[in-house]
């Protein structure tokens, strides 16, 4: 069932468009991620979503909905917010809990323990991000919108909060991830829409994005020994083998890597100094984007 559904979705800021005829949805219990450069537009779709913002034209509904008719199921942790500098963090965290009938208490899994006693105009960037984003699930809520959920988290925080995340998603909440960490899409995201312009121009799988561009694998190496290259040429998985220096680069499909070893072991010969090359969603996104970036909307 989808729990979202946007349909033909448009915004505009005075003369500009930032959303033009978005149209999606996200299944129950599922990590649905946005992608695309500042200034393409997701923001002002995720709080079209939220109910943050009112679309000017097009439809949104959530759990079957207007997004403002189901407020309190919706958990929302916006790229930027802020609470009085002197509010300490229990303080908002038992004032958020008073908004709930059975508010879940995500401090600890989140590392903020420790820093219960401190004003929130004292906390570190990533503290600050953490604290948002327990503020934003402490309702329970069926729908969580989390908007650059690990920006200012140092790697390890980083990694937590995934896990923190699953967790979240196993529990049957539906995530509407946004992000510009290609690692965080792919391991988190079942589902991935990549914006551009204010329109979506792919959405897919992170592997059925890599599908998109070439799905070309390279792989380099040295050989400890003679090498018969037409050997290698032969191979139904090789499309080319070139030189670069002392070494080999052989390009071919996706079992290019086992075929080419196999061929080496087979000859006895060690392969020295070898790398592959595989086409990454990183790669996906920037041609899908062009790489461009400006603010973001």
């Amino acid at each position: 069932m989808a729990i979202i559904e946007v349909r033909d979705l448009g915004k505009r800021y005075g003369p500009r468009v930032a959303v033009d005829s978005v149209s999606f949805s996200v299944a129950e219990g599922e990590i649905f991620g946005v992608l695309g450069p500042n200034g393409a537009g997701k923001t002002t779709t995720v709080e079209c979503v939220s109910g943050l913002r009112r679309p000017d034209r097009g439809s949104v509904s959530v759990l079957g909905q207007a997004p403002a008719s189901v407020r309190s199921a919706i958990g929302v942790q916006l790229q930027a917010s802020e609470l009085p500098e002197r509010m300490r963090v229990s303080e908002a965290l038992s004032l958020f809990s008073s908004f709930y009938p059975s508010p879940a208490d995500w401090s600890e899994r989140l590392g903020l323990s420790a820093h219960l006693g401190v004003e929130f105009g004292r906390l570190s960037g990533g503290l600050k991000q953490r604290l948002s984003i327990a503020l934003a699930l402490i309702g329970s809520p069926r729908v969580a919108i989390l908007d650059e959920l690990t920006t200012g988290l140092d790697p390890q925080a980083r990694r937590d909060t995934w896990s923190v995340i699953e967790e979240v998603r196993s529990s049957g909440v539906t995530i509407l991830l946004v992000t510009h960490f290609m690692e965080e899409a792919a391991r988190l995201c079942d589902r991935v829409a990549v914006f551009r312009d204010g329109r979506i121009v792919a959405s897919d799988t992170p592997a059925g994005l890599v599908s998109l561009v070439d799905g070309t694998t390279r792989v380099r190496f040295i050989p400890s020994g003679a090498l018969d290259v037409a050997a290698l040429e032969a191979l139904p998985e090789v499309s080319s083998v070139s030189f670069a220096g002392d070494q080999i680069v052989v390009s071919g499909s996706e079992d290019l890597v086992h075929a080419v070893t196999s061929l080496l072991a087979r000859n006895q010969v060690v392969a020295r100094q070898l790398r592959v090359d595989q086409v990454s969603l990183d790669d996906a996104y920037v041609r899908l984007t062009g790489g461009s970036d400006a603010s973001d909307h």
